[in-house]
């Protein structure tokens, strides 16, 4: 056991060298897990962006924001003057609504109520914002109507007896229409269908699980370079007339690699869950059992390799070229489901399809380890074999 733990201790010490190694290991795989989630996984808002400059700051001019709040194709955003037009100005912002002072009860009373819609030429979102703008006024001005004529008919009965009695009368009548045409039922009703999507996909779920696949896959296909670095150096042919047997410096390199792959997947996994707020850690038993499986198959491959490479530079391109391939077949990029058939029939020879299924099954589709127990027995069995093909064409020199 220690010549095995110094074979590892051994691997590490050289492995990280480098300070560059800090970047494979840890830096990039976060960055990418980010990037390639658009964010922190965190449920955005879909909605067109709506730049909003509230001038008036009246009742009015709240119920217009909120109503547009409530839409489901536009989400106002409030902003300075200054501001909003430096983001038209800069193309930042498909459309601008501005509220002029004037937007308030008084304005509404002589009927002289004006807003400014500004909008970028030829943009989609644009027009989606304009015509929800228009929507809004449009059960706006009902209210509107409403509170105007119940200001009438309270008049033709008695006059006011100042402009503030009225006005305030006004509002009041105007938050009641509202209100009651709040509660009114809906004469229309909008069903989605309900036609259930074949690709299960989540963009920060099918991240966080695809990079951590990624990179630690290619990590431990470099096995092959650390034994043909050996083997260039000499080293394998002095362990001939050692007491080491081969099966201890196999397992001792093995060790080192597969302890690190297993505490780089597991920080991975931590940042999921802590800044993406994903579901890793619903089932550890499970995970455990994944990541176990998937570094024990990506670590045979890498010993198989290691068997027939000649140079380390033969190696280190081998492992980054098949890595690659491995992880775009495999679904860890984008998802298999998106594959022709073809593709996705050649795409289960390769270990990642496996490990990013079974990932994919406890993050994003809720199962447990029972469930993900096909997928690791397949990883296991891939493990098994190349490892017997890696032990078997091991050469000393």
């Amino acid at each position: 056991m220690k010549k095995i733990l110094a074979i590892a201790w051994k691997d590490t010490i050289l492995r990280f060298s480098s300070a560059m190694e800090w970047l494979f290991f840890l830096i990039l795989p976060i960055v990418f897990t980010v990037v390639l989630a658009g964010g922190t996984g965190a449920t955005t808002d879909s909605r067109i962006r709506l730049v909003t400059v509230d001038q008036a700051k009246s009742p009015l001019s709240a119920q217009l924001i909120a109503a547009l709040g409530q839409s489901a194709s536009v989400r106002p955003e409030l902003f300075t003057l200054e501001k909003a037009e430096e983001l038209m100005d800069n193309r930042q912002a498909s459309s601008a609504l501005l509220i002029p002072a004037e937007f308030n009860v008084e304005h509404l009373q002589e009927g002289t109520l004006q807003l400014e819609l500004r909008q970028q030429p030829n943009n989609l979102n644009a027009m989606v914002a304009a015509q929800t703008v228009q929507a809004t006024l449009g059960r706006i001005s009902g209210a509107v109507d409403i509170a105007r004529s119940s200001v009438a008919e309270a008049e033709r009965i008695r006059p006011f007896a100042s402009v503030a009695e009225r006005q305030s009368y006004l509002q009041a009548a105007l938050d009641a229409a509202q209100s009651e045409l709040a509660q009114a039922p809906q004469r229309l009703h909008v069903e989605q269908a309900t036609t259930r999507d074949p690709v299960e996909y989540d963009p920060a779920s099918n991240s966080s699980a695809g990079q951590l696949i990624t990179w630690t896959f290619i990590p431990l296909l470099g096995i092959a370079g650390s034994f043909a670095y050996e083997r260039q150096k000499g080293t394998l042919r002095r362990l001939l007339v050692s007491p080491t047997p081969r099966a201890t410096y196999l397992l001792g390199t093995l060790t080192g690699f597969v302890v690190l792959a297993l505490l780089q997947m597991g920080i991975l996994a931590v940042f999921g869950i802590v800044v993406m707020k994903l579901n890793w850690g619903r089932d550890p038993l499970g995970l455990a059992v994944m990541l176990v499986s998937s570094v024990l198959a990506a670590a045979a491959l890498g010993t198989a390799m290691g068997a027939i490479v000649k140079t380390e530079s033969q190696a280190s391109g081998l492992a980054i070229m098949l890595g690659q391939v491995m992880a775009l077949l495999g679904g860890c990029w984008y998802p298999a489901e998106l594959f022709p058939r073809v593709v996705q029939t050649l795409g289960r020879i390769f270990p990642t399809t496996w490990a990013m299924q079974g990932l994919l099954d406890l993050v994003l589709r809720g199962k447990g380890w029972m469930d993900v127990l096909p997928e690791a027995g397949v990883l296991l069995g891939f493990a098994l074999v190349f490892f017997a093909v890696g032990v078997w064409r091991f050469k000393y020199e």
